[in-house]
């Protein structure tokens, strides 16, 4: 069995996380980037988008470290088979690059296919990464309990309010959730461990592959009733058309990829089958 000082998922991609962030900060100031801001597009409202009847936020990505690959041709038509769904409320774009295959500008591109807000999903340590956000385009950012500390939760997500954006603040556990500024309108429960020790959790890493996630625990939405009262409740991660109907009772929306972006059968048969469940 690991010990409490095994590496965990999280860890790895962290530190792989402050990695690119100086690697962008090289490429382009702070500086840059404010005037960057002046000239992006107006936001998008991602509350407003969510308070349309129970959908989905469709992401996407090209591989994950918890079960590898995307379909290519699944990604390349995921921009335009979101924006034709009446299921998808609002896309979320992995930025990550090392783990996730993601970048800004990918970000930047789909802003210009589609409609609907984008959530721009990458793990937030930093404010530049929230005016980065903005610069190319992102209508809200992920913040992440297991990541942030009580502090930088409010505090990043004043500033992204400042900037005009919206934040789904992700929580794992009751003493996440008892981290959560009292601003915070949106809030998703992440069913996947990402504190799990690497070598227990079904880690395969960007150039793997797996046919199941071993990270998921799906009793991690029962944690719902914890949220607090008027939020608007996400359920993120391990789901699929099979389950979808499990939480659309107690939830606005369901964070959905994996299971759309790998669907052998192609990526709009798989919405169609859950927007099948979700009119059963």
């Amino acid at each position: 069995m690991a010990s409490d000082s095994s590496p965990t998922i999280l860890d790895r991609i962290l530190a792989d996380v402050q990695e690119e962030v100086s690697a962008a900060k090289r490429l382009r100031s702070e500086g840059d980037l404010r005037g960057m801001i002046a000239d992006a597009p107006p936001v998008r409202p991602l509350a407003e988008a969510l308070n349309k009847g129970f959908g989905l936020i469709a992401e996407i990505k090209t591989c994950s470290p918890s079960v590898g690959a995307m379909r290519s041709e699944n990604v390349a038509e995921a921009p335009h088979a979101y924006e034709e769904s009446p299921s998808v409320r609002a896309l979320s774009i992995l930025t990550n690059n090392r783990h996730f295959g993601g970048s800004m500008e990918s970000l930047q591109k789909i802003r210009g296919l589609v409609s609907k807000p984008l959530l721009r999903k990458d793990f937030m340590v930093s404010e530049y990464q929230i005016r980065e956000a903005r610069a190319f385009g992102a209508d809200a950012i992920l913040l992440m309990a297991s990541v942030l500390d009580a502090p930088r939760l409010k505090g990043f997500h004043e500033l992204a309010l400042e900037l005009g954006m919206e934040a789904l603040f992700e929580v794992h556990d009751e003493e996440e959730v008892a981290a959560l500024p009292k601003s915070a309108m949106i809030v998703g429960i992440n069913s996947r461990r990402f504190k799990a020790p690497v070598e227990s959790s079904g880690f395969v890493g960007a150039a793997g592959s797996s046919e199941k996630d071993f990270s998921i625990r799906l009793d991690t939405f029962e944690l719902v009733d914890r949220l607090p009262q008027g939020v608007i409740r996400i359920a993120e991660s391990g789901l699929d058309a099979s389950n979808i109907a499990g939480v659309r009772e107690r939830f606005h929306a369901a964070l959905v990829g994996t299971s759309l972006l790998r669907d052998p059968q192609g990526i709009r048969s798989a919405l169609t089958a859950f927007e099948n469940s979700l009119a059963a």
